[in-house]
Formats: structure tokens, sequence, C-alpha cells
């Protein structure tokens, strides 16, 4: 499946200069035309990276920026003719993942957007459906929104995932998520599943039950 960019200037030429060299490369493109624009797609639509001017009517990119990373962990280029310290150190302080100054190469910009989705690929375990899981980060989001999961049940969900399609008894998930030297009660799983189940909302379904045994997390293919 194509990965989907979403450029918001509102300068056609600029959109339009970008979204061709993306295109080249594979990519789906969506446009936003100002601040409002963008996070009204963002919210409709399935976004994978923002490239986000910053001088922008109806919410500027710094605006944007921020509300982006209320919700989500999406990457952000920022695209500006302002090419001051202060203000690229203050675009990675509010969430911004890159920083490219007007005027600029469409081929270099083109190039990051590929280094920063290698990166992020690194980084992760896998997607699952919308599913998403960061190691290296520890964060779990669904559909580019953050879940907020405590220490135990990211390792929980962790460990079913790394096992994915196979069933595990409450023992083993026991065992491996709360260690060998754990002596507590086998319902503590079913709790802690429970409470997981809870937070993944439409995801929850990964997660199957294995009457009078354990737990499965499975990927519909």
């Amino acid at each position: 499946m194509k990965k989907s960019i979403l450029i918001v200037d509102d300068e056609v030429r600029i959109r339009k200069l970008i979204a061709d060299f993306l295109i080249r490369e594979g990519y789906s493109i969506l446009e936003a035309t100002d601040g409002r624009d963008a996070l009204d797609t963002l919210v409709t639509k399935q976004v994978d990276l923002v490239i986000l001017d910053v001088m922008m009517p109806e919410h500027d990119g710094w605006t944007v920026c921020r509300e982006i990373r209320k919700t989500s962990n999406i990457p952000i280029i920022m695209l500006t003719a302002k090419d001051e310290e202060v203000d690229q150190l203050f675009a990675f302080e509010i969430g911004a993942d890159e920083y490219v100054t007007k005027p600029f190469s469409p081929k270099v910009l083109t190039a990051r957007v590929n280094a920063l989705f290698r990166r992020i690929e690194k980084d992760k375990i896998a997607i699952y459906g919308g599913l998403e899981i960061n190691e290296t980060a520890r964060q779990v989001s669904i559909d580019n929104h953050s879940v907020d999961l405590s220490p135990k049940e990211y390792d929980l969900l962790t460990y079913l995932a790394e096992n994915n399609g196979k069933a595990l008894s409450r023992q083993q998930i026991l065992d491996q998520v709360w260690n060998y030297d754990y002596f507590g009660d086998l319902r503590t799983v079913d709790t802690h599943i429970n409470r997981l189940r809870t937070k993944l909302e439409d995801k929850s379904t990964l997660v199957q039950t294995i009457r009078g045994y354990g737990y499965r997390f499975e990927v519909e293919k």
C-alpha cells in the first residue's frame, strides 16, 4: 500500500512542485491550502507524513504542529522561509521531525522524506492494521493516535504481538511478562488483558481469548 503524504502550503506552485517529485517516488499525495484544512484532512484521511509550511492563513504551521502532537506521532517536516537558528530550535521543541528552509531543492526534500520513512521503519516492531508498536520509543498508536499504556500493558501487548498467531497460556504470559520469579495469581493476566483491550478500542479484537487456556494475538490475513 502506498504511503500517503499531506502537503500543507497556501501556494499552489509549491504544492504542485513537491507533489510531482513525491508521486515519482511512488507516494500518494493529499493537499491542504491552510492550517484548518490540514487539521480537517488529518481527521478524515489516512496520512503517513505531513509536509507543513509555517506561514499560512487559518492557523499557521506552528499551531498545526502543536495540534497534531496532542494526539499523534505522525512524522512532520516543517517547510519555511525562516532560516534563523531560533526558529529551527522552536520547530523541534514543538514536535517537528525535520526542518527545510525555502528556497529548497525538491530532490533534497524528497530524499529527506525517504530517509525519515526509513528511520521510522527501523524503529518499528510492526504495524498491525493501524496498530503501531514503536519499540525504541516504547510507544503504541492506533491510526496515528497515541495510546496511553502502562509499562506492564505495553510489555504485555509487545509479547502478544511478537508471538502473532500463537496460542499462549496464562502461565506462559505470566512467566514472560511478569518474569519467572513472580508468584501472583493467574487472574493478574486476565485483569491486564481486559485493561489492554479497553485501551485498544476497536483493535481489541486482535487479542483473542482461548477458553480455558489463555490468549492469542492474531491479525486477519
